[in-house]
């Protein structure tokens, strides 16, 4: 089961984390999109990963679409990235193709060059 950060105003969802039996934590774009320029919104960031991490949870960042800003997710430990960065929007069948490459190598990594052994 899955929680999402999912805005700014939106802290609702922290509840969720005592609540229910949850093993990923989503943090919506809007934090993602500044971490490069502004440190509040790095802190913010830097502490939901932790949150995350320290209930056990894998850590799933979106909105991700600089090289920086992979670079300061991964330095705060994220699990999974998602962004612009590795793929724009594609139609399906295109999307079934791009995964068939994936898994036939094993994964991609964090930085987007090295492979991931499962």
């Amino acid at each position: 089961m899955q929680a999402a950060i999912d805005s700014p105003a939106s802290c609702s969802s922290l509840a969720y984390l005592k609540r229910f039996p949850l093993d990923t934590l989503k943090i919506d774009r809007t934090f993602v999109r500044d971490i490069v320029t502004d440190g509040n919104d790095r802190t913010i960031l830097s502490a939901i990963t932790s949150l995350g991490q320290n209930l056990g949870m894998k850590v799933v960042a979106e909105g991700v679409e600089t090289q920086q800003q992979l670079a300061l997710l991964r330095d705060f430990g994220c699990d999974i990235v998602q962004g612009f960065l590795f793929a724009k929007p594609m139609p399906e069948h295109k999307a079934f193709e791009c995964l068939q490459i994936i898994i036939a190598a094993g994964g991609i990594g964090l930085d987007g060059n090295h492979l991931l052994q499962q």
